[in-house]
C-alpha cells in the first residue's frame, strides 16, 4: 500500500430530476470543462440510479479543504438549477480509508 493517497474524501450527491437521461448527459457534458478545471478534484463519476429520474455524482477530493471550496462555489450552487431538480439533493460525505489500486 502506498503512503501517498490520491483521494481522501468522497462526496456522493443524489438528485431527482424531470430531465431525461439524454438531457442529463447533455447538461453533464456542457459542465464537464468547469469540473475538470477544479483544483483538488481527483475524479468524478456521473451515475444513474435505480429509480426513474434519479441520478448522482460521486466526487473524489484530495482534501476536505478542496471539498469545502467546491461546496461554496457558484458551480456547486448551480447544480440544482442546471439539472432541474425536483427536491433538494441528498449529499453524503465519506472518508476514504485506502484505495485498492494505485
Amino acid at each position: 500500500m502506498s503512503d501517498k493517497k490520491k483521494g481522501t474524501v468522497m462526496q456522493f450527491v443524489r438528485l431527482k430530476t424531470t430531465l431525461s437521461e439524454e438531457e442529463v448527459l447533455q447538461v453533464a457534458h456542457e459542465r464537464e470543462p468547469q469540473f475538470k478545471a477544479l483544483s483538488g478534484i481527483v475524479q468524478k463519476y456521473y451515475v444513474k440510479l435505480g429509480a426513474p429520474g434519479e441520478f448522482g455524482g460521486v466526487y473524489i477530493w484530495d482534501s476536505y479543504e478542496s471539498l469545502n471550496e467546491f461546496r461554496q462555489s457558484e458551480l456547486a450552487q448551480t447544480i440544482g438549477k442546471a439539472y432541474k431538480v425536483v427536491e433538494p439533493p441528498s449529499v453524503e460525505i465519506i472518508d476514504i480509508l485506502f484505495e485498492l489500486r494505485d
